[in-house]
């Protein structure tokens, strides 16, 4: 990762040190998305997590099942604003491709560091991952970008989306036949053992992967469909107009995922298509909520904290990340020769003394959103914007 100072004219609710082409409402609804993977990654005791802050079993959906296609849905809505005024001046594609390419290479590698540690062992790695799927989603939307037309993007989408659903509904399994959705009989679960190998995928089931190959493309929709919101956002017009658009959009998509649901099963570790439509709508919403809040209402006040997550939002999520690996994997003495994770011993002795369980591990999970809000504040009031 490298430090980049950012411009020297404010924008309306940042420092003086970041540019105006910002959008306030972006960076927002992007903190409030880090802040949820925070959140929802980092209870106290995985024994103690109310039901909302836990994925869904299998089929259906929690609000934690709406936080990572959120997150890739914002990649897709920034890259018109960051791409699009480059290539208006004139900067080769090809060189703005390849820029695209070394992000998405060091997103890639960062994912596998997180999984490597701290042993290496590269016979049991897994390979698929979410800083991975984010990488591959942002350069294939890219390029998208790049060198098509919204009006192309939507149609690679469409085409994605009743792709991915024939493809799990009629293509056989070997050993299961066509249709199955279950962990292991799914195509997406086959192509994972079958071309990666049951060592190196999600270790906790080792039949499949919540971010394997074949669940990647409606992934890559889902940043599509950000990418098209961004598009909307920068063709101008009244703001009224624009978070009418988003919010029309969003309800639309919203209702159609959840009727193809009725078919076609929402489900995060697949992507289904149904659970990608619906989520995009989702996303929509929120954005819109955000945009209007922020740039119609001009209610800012409780933005900037969020803001400063938003504009480091990968650099938190892999410190993040990082540091809650690092509290298990570090062990102290626990009497009787037994050792025990850090994290633990500071969970029980800092807050289950004073709460139920429950809370107390909300608690501690609602602290690490502080203390990175606190961590990413000087670094946005000083227009540091640490990217990949």
């Amino acid at each position: 990762m490298t430090t980049a100072q950012v411009g020297a004219r404010p924008g309306p609710g940042y420092p003086r040190s970041v540019p105006p082409r910002r959008l306030l409402a972006l960076d927002v609804f992007r903190g409030l998305t880090v802040a949820g993977m925070v959140l929802v990654n980092n209870p106290g005791s995985w024994r103690y997590v109310y039901a909302p802050l836990q994925h869904a079993d299998w089929h259906g959906w929690t609000p934690t099942d709406l936080v990572f296609p959120f997150f890739l849905f914002i990649v897709g809505t920034a890259i018109p604003f960051a791409l699009g005024p480059r290539a208006e001046r004139g900067e080769p594609r090809d060189r703005l491709a390849l820029r695209a390419v070394r992000r998405a290479a060091v997103i890639f590698a960062l994912g596998l560091l997180l999984h490597a540690l701290p042993y290496f062992e590269l016979s049991t790695l897994r390979i698929p991952g979410v800083l991975q799927r984010i990488a591959v989603c942002y350069l294939a939307a890219a390029l998208a970008v790049l060198w098509t037309g919204w009006r192309a993007q939507a149609v690679i989408a469409a085409a994605l989306l009743l792709g991915y659903w024939a493809a799990l509904t009629w293509v056989p399994v070997p050993g299961f036949g066509a249709g199955d959705l279950g962990r292991e009989g799914s195509l997406p679960a086959w192509i994972d053992r079958t071309v990666l190998g049951s060592r190196h995928i999600w270790r906790a089931a080792r039949v499949y992967d919540p971010e394997g190959i074949l669940s990647t493309a409606p992934a890559i929709v889902t940043t599509l469909g950000g990418a098209l919101a961004g598009h909307w956002l920068r063709g101008g017009g009244a703001p009224a107009r624009l978070v009418a658009g988003l919010a029309a959009a969003g309800g639309v998509l919203s209702a159609l995922g959840l009727a193809w649901g009725l078919v076609f099963p929402i489900n995060k570790p697949l992507w289904t298509s149904s659970y990608a439509v619906f989520t995009a709508g989702a996303a929509l919403l929120a954005l819109a909520a955000c945009y209007w809040v922020i740039e119609i209402r001009r209610c800012r006040w409780w933005a900037p904290p969020f803001a400063a997550l938003g504009v480091n939002a990968l650099a938190v999520f892999f410190l993040s990340t990082l540091l809650a690996k690092l509290l298990v994997i570090v062990r102290v003495p626990a009497g009787n020769g037994r050792s025990r994770p850090l994290q633990a011993l500071l969970f029980e002795a800092a807050f289950l003394p004073w709460a139920a369980p429950a809370i107390a591990s909300l608690a501690w999970a609602c602290a690490n959103v502080l203390v990175w809000a606190a961590l990413a504040w000087p670094l946005f009031r000083r227009g540091i914007h640490i990217r990949a």
